[in-house]
């Protein structure tokens, strides 16, 4: 019989909101400022961080535009485990009228596992054009990667193990107060969990 899983929280609202400051900031050095700066989430999660990122990146350096530097990009075409779990609704792809051509690429989403959800959109974008550098942004990054895959800015290395799940619950997608936002871990007790892919 499977019990009601354990949960920990790993994050606060407060700590999501440095990490996510920390890292706009981080952006913004290696990048030597924002012109020809590009912030694509991966939906659903990475597409709201994508947004939290570019207001801090405009409070930062004015220049930073989030109406032309934010976008969307989806992977569900590109997913290598449709088979295994059938049919998704993909997430509409925006990407800003400039285009991707020529430009710095910051891919952002919650979670860093497998690396397998960064593959799929590294297939995604190439479809759309050549940026002249792809970089990553994720808010936790929590390891056991089965691709040579590494993230470049991260709010939070979390070690874990397989059978836990790493949830980031926001207030968009998930109905919980901005102050109440949080990254947990969910293990069940006594359940052969798997936690999915990331």
């Amino acid at each position: 019989m499977t019990r009601s899983p354990e949960t920990s929280h790993v994050m606060s609202a407060s700590d999501m909101d440095r990490a996510l400051t920390r890292i706009a900031h981080e952006i913004v050095e290696s990048h030597r400022g924002v012109e020809g700066l590009l912030l694509l989430g991966v939906p659903r999660r990475g597409t709201i961080l994508a947004r939290r990122l570019g207001e801090r990146l405009a409070r930062i350096d004015p220049a930073f535009d989030p109406a032309q530097s934010i976008g969307s990009l989806d992977i569900t075409l590109y997913r290598d485990d449709l088979r295994a779990h059938g049919a998704r609704t993909p997430e509409p792809t925006t990407i800003p009228g400039a285009g991707v051509d020529g430009a710095t690429v910051v891919l952002v989403d919650d979670v860093l596992y497998s690396g397998r959800t960064v593959r799929a959109a590294l297939d995604a974008l190439q479809a759309l054009g050549r940026p002249a550098v792809v970089r990553l942004a994720v808010l936790v990054d929590r390891g056991h990667r089965e691709l040579p895959i590494r993230s470049d800015h991260v709010g939070k290395n979390l070690p874990t193990s397989r059978e836990e799940r790493v949830s980031v619950l926001l207030d968009e997608i998930d109905g919980v107060p901005r102050g109440e936002e949080a990254v947990v871990i969910r293990r069940a007790r006594g359940a052969d969990s798997q936690a999915g892919e990331r």
